[in-house]
């Protein structure tokens, strides 16, 4: 390159004295980098991509049975059909027949010899085009031996209780002794449906072979280093010869962090025995029963608290329903437990989990990763006080909170024995409940329910502790790639995915910011595992976390050399050296960011950087069931008013005030985003998504015409999201920022016991009412129902499948293991066991 291209210098200008700040600099309410793609329909996803020629199209053939052997299978009808160019079974598997992510060898990409539910893959079909090959794909004839199927949790947890992965228990204290001591004591049991992820993009992958047996993916996934190594053990390949690329996600909310192994390993396996390309998009319906869930749980739980609503003891056991394998149900039925406290103190606690296994899809990731799962029981044993003492939940629910001082009030030992440092929950609650007009509204809405016969009106302010780092630790790592080119402009690329959550924009922010250069020289670039590898998924909320801090890192390495060429070039002290938006001060010259990057290239100075960062302090010992899972929490709190039209069940969410904390955001437009998506996914897990398997294994909630996710016409009619001020995330985090991922879904929880308390009004809230979840409309109208039977027969008139009876003036409830009300026993039936709804007034 000529000298020319190095920057004239030899004329020293005046420092500008008031520098600009650069566009998209962190902090800065920036749009999403491909906002204008994704509204014109220019951005590019898997299905997008130019199909390389002679492309094949794959289809899955299914099993039609819960659990079964497979006596015999006739493909002919299959291979015979047009356009089919091949069928492949477990036999045609050169490397190992399994896409477990835990290692347990219990999913196979194929079943072979036993079906363990509806839908499990048995065989792929590759034609000549998609409908060739679908069509093809349902023309096998299977012969089965059907086997008893275990469909529910209460099937499962009261039979032989077999378990996919070993189950954990958490301890502090002697909770059996803190029960027998408490003044008062209740227990109960609890349904908590699961939850489709109903992505936008359907699962999807594209492989296409190279030389020396190399295979590149194109592939929805959270997970690219997981589908490399996956599809590398299905190949019989080392990793090195398989590549992964990500540019971006249709949605992901957990549903292709494993689930996106078994599409990228069977168009591996056709492009590899076939040599040709291969691609594999199911239709929704398949999509449905072919992934898992959001994991159902059933809790049985016992609180003693005092006559101030104090807990003194708890005690937990959650029966989740796995599904058939393993996938992540460990570590999900653990991260319930880390969250079943949500953010109250337990100074005694056993807390249990039983991830059961059942001739169901194995369940999976979900956005919240179990901790949802967990705070709802937490928010339960609140609700059960309250109505135990005849006192409104918001004051039993600050009563219990955690310390905001480790050193002198002695309640910030979690279950799992870390120690709360960073709690913010009672100031951001005291703040919501003062925006909110919580208290005048709660005044207003008695008086609306001693007027109205058929509308009943609920208002209930819940808050959200969630602990942010994966719990496995090695996890908690990632990687970064930075180029700086002799024009000054940037390429970024980084082991984290974009599902729409704005990573990428995020972590663009973070290298604008260290190079002081406005976000339009910043390209980033798809996620490929050959140019960062051994990455972590995308999840736990940790991907601004970790991957700003990688990308940083990195930036800073090149920074640096930049800072030492050009003090050391025109003599200069290093910190006479700064970077101002678009500009280099160097003494009192100043030139151009890209005129700085041509003289230190002139230099041979090296603008390439790769960037690492591991989550600090740290530690889990699953064993004992101790340790430091989480670097911090996450806070926030919402606040619903809804109204029930006791006639139908049917409701509305008339309003939803939020408060939610983000430290000191890296983009508060984004953040808000997410914090309103969050809220609004969350509402529809428990108040109207349910899925519902029929006596033979069969998912009857496959599609959007029987599966209902959330509408315009759902949302709060009025909503109102503001983020924490002045409150900058304690630990060293990106920019004092905090994860926004994960932690808003669980404000949907408000609304659940909004809907809680406008039941309740039916029987002058004498009565927990017990709601399930998902709170369809027939099933708060069963529990209306219900209610006012007690209140015209008295206690002693029994609710439909009787809960355990309240416990309190020092008396222990009976336990008592009945199904939940209203049929809302994991998916057994949708709005059984309902009373008819009684026209007279409460």
């Amino acid at each position: 390159m000529p000298d020319s291209m190095a920057p004239d210098v030899t004329t020293p200008i005046a420092p500008i004295v008031a520098p600009e700040r650069i566009q998209g600099a962190v902090h800065d309410p920036r749009r999403h980098e491909s906002a204008h793609k994704h509204v014109s329909g220019e951005a590019v996803y898997v299905d997008d991509i130019a199909e390389p020629a002679g492309l094949l199209h794959v289809y899955l053939g299914l099993s039609s049975r819960a659990h079964a052997r497979i006596r015999a299978i006739d493909l002919s009808p299959v291979r015979h059909a047009p356009g089919v160019v091949a069928v492949f079974t477990a036999e045609d598997v050169p490397g190992v027949n399994d896409i477990g992510c835990m290692g347990k060898h219990d999913e196979p990409l194929f079943a072979s010899t036993l079906v363990e539910h509806v839908g499990q893959p048995i065989f792929a079909v590759a034609a000549e085009t998609r409908d060739q090959a679908r069509r093809a794909a349902r023309l096998a004839v299977i012969e089965y031996e059907d086997l008893p199927a275990l469909l529910t949790i209460a099937a499962a947890r009261d039979g032989e209780r077999t378990l996919v992965t070993a189950p954990m228990t958490l301890r502090v204290g002697d909770a059996d002794a803190a029960l027998a001591e408490a003044p008062h004591r209740v227990e109960g049991r609890l349904a908590i449906g699961g939850q489709e992820h109903f992505y936008l993009e359907s699962q999807i992958a594209m492989a296409v072979p190279g030389e020396d047996g190399e295979m590149l993916i194109h592939v929805s996934t959270q997970h690219p280093t997981e589908v490399q190594h996956i599809v590398a053990h299905v190949l019989g390949l080392p990793s090195a010869a398989v590549t992964v690329e990500v540019r971006r996600m249709g949605g992901g909310f957990g549903g292709k962090e494993t689930q996106s192994n078994l599409f990228a390993a069977c168009t591996a396996l056709v492009a590899k025995r076939t040599g040709r390309a291969a691609k594999l998009r199911p239709d929704r319906d398949d999509d449905f029963q072919i992934t898992g869930k959001r994991h159902d749980f059933e809790i049985d739980y016992r609180v003693g608290f005092d006559d101030s609503g104090l807990i003194k003891g708890v005690d937990m056991l959650f029966a989740a329903r796995a599904g058939y394998a393993a996938d992540l149900s460990g570590p999900v039925t653990d991260r319930a437990l880390f969250h079943a406290d949500n953010g109250y103190f337990y100074p005694a606690a056993r807390l249990e989990s039983l991830p059961l296994k059942t001739n169901t899809v194995s369940n999976t990731a979900f956005r919240g990763f179990g901790g949802p799962q967990g705070m709802v029981a937490a928010e339960r044993v609140i609700d059960e006080i309250a109505f135990a003492l005849g006192k409104d939940p918001l004051e039993i629910r600050k009563r219990n909170f955690y310390g905001t001082d480790p050193e002198r009030d002695g309640r910030n030992l979690t279950p799992y024995h870390q120690t709360v440092t960073d709690n913010i929950l009672p100031e951001l609650v005291a703040q919501l409940e003062e925006t909110s007009a919580y208290w005048a509204r709660r005044e207003q809405i008695r008086a609306f329910n001693a007027k109205n016969r058929i509308l009943r009106k609920g208002l209930a302010l819940t808050p959200v502790k969630f602990g942010i780092s994966f719990t496995a630790s090695h996890y908690n790592q990632a990687g970064a790639l930075v180029h700086v080119y002799t024009d000054g402009s940037i390429q970024l690329n980084h082991g984290g995915t974009e599902m729409g959550q704005g990573l990428y924009t995020k972590v663009a922010q973070v290298v604008a910011e260290e190079f002081q250069v406005d976000i339009a020289t910043i390209r980033p670039t798809a996620t490929n595992t050959g140019k960062v590898p051994n990455t972590s998924a995308t999840a736990a909320s940790s991907g601004s976390d970790l991957n700003g801090k990688a990308a940083q890192a990195a930036a800073r390495t090149i920074r640096e050399r930049l800072v030492a060429f050009a003090a050391a070039h025109w003599g200069v002290a290093p910190d006479a050296v700064r970077f101002q938006r678009n500009r280099v001060l160097v003494g009192d010259r100043d030139m151009s960011f890209a005129d700085l990057v041509r003289a230190a290239y002139m230099a041979r100075v090296q603008l390439s950087a790769t960037g690492f960062y591991k989550t600090p302090k740290i530690h889990w010992d699953r064993a004992a069931g101790r340790g430091t899972p989480f670097y911090y929490f996450a806070y926030g709190a919402a606040c619903a008013e809804v109204t029930v039209d006791t006639l139908t069940g049917e409701y509305v969410v008339d309003r939803v005030d939020i408060l939610h904390d983000c430290g000191r955001s890296l983009n508060p437009a984004i953040d808000k985003g997410q914090i309103e998506g969050g809220f609004v996914q969350g509402m529809g897990w428990l108040t109207m998504e349910e899925l519902w398997w029929d006596a033979q294994g069969r998912l009857r909630t496959h599609a959007p015409s029987t599966y209902k996710i959330p509408a315009c016409s759902d949302r709060p009619r009025i909503f109102n999201v503001a983020l924490l001020e002045n409150a900058p995330n304690r630990e060293d985090t990106i920019f004092r920022s905090k994860a926004v991922g994960e932690p808003p879904f669980m404000l949907g929880m408000s609304v659940f016991h909004a809907l809680s308390d406008a039941v309740a009004s039916v029987a002058g809230h004498r009565v927990c009412p017990r709601l399930d979840a998902p709170a369809t409309p027939e099933r708060v109208l069963g529990c209306i129902a219900a209610l006012r039977e007690r209140v015209r027969g008295g206690d002693e008139c029994p609710l439909p499948n009787p809960p355990p009876p309240l416990a309190v003036e020092g008396t222990a409830a009976a336990s008592q293991k009945a199904p939940s009300p209203a049929g809302s026993g994991g998916g057994s039936g949708r709005g059984q066991g309902t009373s008819p709804l009684s026209p007279e007034p409460a």
